[in-house]
């Protein structure tokens, strides 16, 4: 386990300099640069670093200890970055349902019945402006001009580039999820003003150019995929997250972008990425270092029980598995919390109709796949995909804070990112669909398929199969036509026990009220 904290503590050097400040409003702009670091702290030319470890940091940390958080009005577990985002793509679709609705706001969202003051909204919308306040300030304190007057030129010269361009990837990835999820935001970059500064409000299609734009512009200047440290930023990622929003540009701008798609899907898998052995490896306590850390899994969430100790996404299912059958607590090396984790039944019967597979962990016995009270924590199916025990059978560090990274992307999903853009007539190769699908499949050890069965009514489904919990649900749904409208029903939808239409506003989320009382250039989303 050494080598698992030796690699993750570089996210936590330089935290306590960026989380000192509390956001006091969702506009998330420092009132001064002192707000994150002082000049004393850049008079260390290793001060760029662990600044850059600072915004990493965010998508893990909400705070200086794992119940604190830095967006203000909110607690450590409605603003982890992971969390919030796991709850609003995963438990407001038709996979995951709680059976305990007491924590703010969740139950609003997984009977997609929310209003403009959720705080799992405000926690998601603060988290990913504070993690652009945070790469604008790294921006701003890094420029060449900065380093000559602090006499740092030679001393970080030949890594700041690199740097740069990991700091504006974690901002295009907060202003992918702001684009998705919300379809406007605040746009703010190092150029504009600090201070008192109102920013005007970007909507999807100039979020959707701007993201674009900034990952081709610092491509050249990642490091060539596969070859950073884990859990950083290179080339595979701005591939991903350019190939994502080619994936769905005809949702965020009427556009078709498949080919695109295609193109930057082919780029990540001929990236020397690989499957790993196992589908369960990528979900493990040590999936930064087994065959998933290595070779599939593109880009994490970290997670562990001591260096970045946090209730985020995989803290959460694990317990919240183990919640539903304490028996399963030694098994997946977690205590539990006592609400528990459960299936909705369409999710379980895409399982169950399916036939044979390994990616299939429900738990049935003696339980009913129908969900009639959402607080009986006896019904419905159970599901153990993440696991706080590493492959040799290990428990991890602490059974409440799991060592479990999120698997935030990972090639299996670019697989079937190929297959789907290929469907919508982006190009490339059926055989090499084909191939990709049932690699995935074959690992499985489920059924290949036939050309015949390739389908997009097939696909969206698979990819339920292969990325459950893993925080694309409601993204695919709403991309294939099935989210919004009464199309596809599931359990709880619109708040019925069987399901209902919920209008077509809601495939996107409205802004904060709190964000837009601090911010008059933000309009609220249509029909909130």
């Amino acid at each position: 386990m050494i080598t698992k904290y030796l690699n993750k503590i570089y996210f936590l050097v330089g935290l306590i300099f960026f989380f000192g400040a509390c956001t006091d409003d969702l506009n998330v702009i420092p009132q001064d640069d002192d707000e994150f670091l002082s000049e004393e702290f850049y008079s260390n030319a290793g001060a760029y670093e662990q600044a850059l470890a600072g915004v990493y940091g965010n998508l893990s940390l909400t705070g200086n200890d794992p119940g604190s958080s830095n967006i203000s009005g909110i607690d450590a577990g409605t603003s982890q970055y992971g969390r919030v985002l796991w709850y609003l793509q995963d438990l407001a679709a038709d996979e995951a349902l709680w059976s305990y609705e007491n924590d703010p706001g969740t139950k609003e969202v997984q009977r997609n019945i929310w209003t403009p003051a959720n705080p799992i909204l405000r926690g998601m919308y603060g988290r990913a402006m504070f993690s652009v306040a945070l790469a604008n300030d790294f921006l701003r304190e890094s420029t060449d001009a900065k380093l000559a007057e602090r006499g740092h030129t030679n001393a970080v010269g030949s890594e700041i580039i690199a740097y740069r361009a990991e700091a504006r990837l974690l901002r295009a990835l907060a202003y992918y999820h702001l684009m998705d999820l919300f379809g406007k935001a605040a746009f703010v970059t190092e150029a504009d003003p600090v201070g008192t500064y109102q920013a005007p409000e970007y909507n999807r299609t100039q979020l959707f150019n701007f993201i674009e734009s900034e990952l081709l512009a610092i491509e050249g200047d990642l490091k060539p995929a596969r070859t950073n440290q884990y859990a950083r930023a290179d080339r595979g990622v701005a591939w991903m997250i350019l190939a994502k929003i080619y994936l769905n540009a005809e949702v965020y701008i009427g556009t078709n972008r498949y080919a695109d798609c295609l193109t930057y899907s082919s780029k990540i898998i001929n990236g020397g990425y690989s499957l790993a052995s196992n589908y369960a490896l990528n979900f493990m306590a040590d999936n930064d270092f087994n065959e998933a850390g290595t070779n599939e899994i593109i880009f994490p969430l970290v997670s562990d029980g001591v260096v970045t100790q946090n209730y985020g996404p995989t803290t959460v299912i694990i317990n919240g598995e183990v919640g539903s059958i304490e028996a399963n607590a030694d098994d997946l090396g977690a205590q539990g919390w006592g609400g528990a984790l459960r299936v909705r039944k369409q999710f379980a019967e895409k399982f169950i109709n399916g036939g044979a597979d390994d990616r299939n962990t429900l738990i049935t016995e003696g339980r009913d796949i129908e969900i009639v009270d959402v607080a009986d924590r006896d019904s419905g199916y159970i599901i153990t995909k993440y696991s706080n025990r590493t492959s040799t059978g290990a428990a991890g560090s602490d059974p409440t804070f799991v060592d479990t990274d999120f698997p935030l992307f990972r090639l299996a999903d670019v697989y079937l990112m190929y297959a789907e853009a290929f469907l919508r007539g982006g190009g490339g190769s059926e055989s090499e669909a084909l191939g990709y699908v049932n690699a995935l499949r074959n690992r499985a050890n489920a059924d290949q398929i036939s050309s015949n069965d390739l389908t997009l009514a097939f696909l969206i489904d698979e990819r339920s199969r292969e990325l459950h919990w893993e925080s694309h649900r409601r993204q695919d749904l709403i991309r294939f036509g099935l989210y919004t409208g009464g199309n596809y029903n599931w359990a709880w939808k619109g708040n019925g026990a069987n399901g209902i239409a919920i209008g077509n506003h809601m495939a996107v989320y409205p802004l904060p009220s709190e964000s837009i009382a601090a911010n008059p250039n933000l309009t609220q989303n249509p029909g909130y």
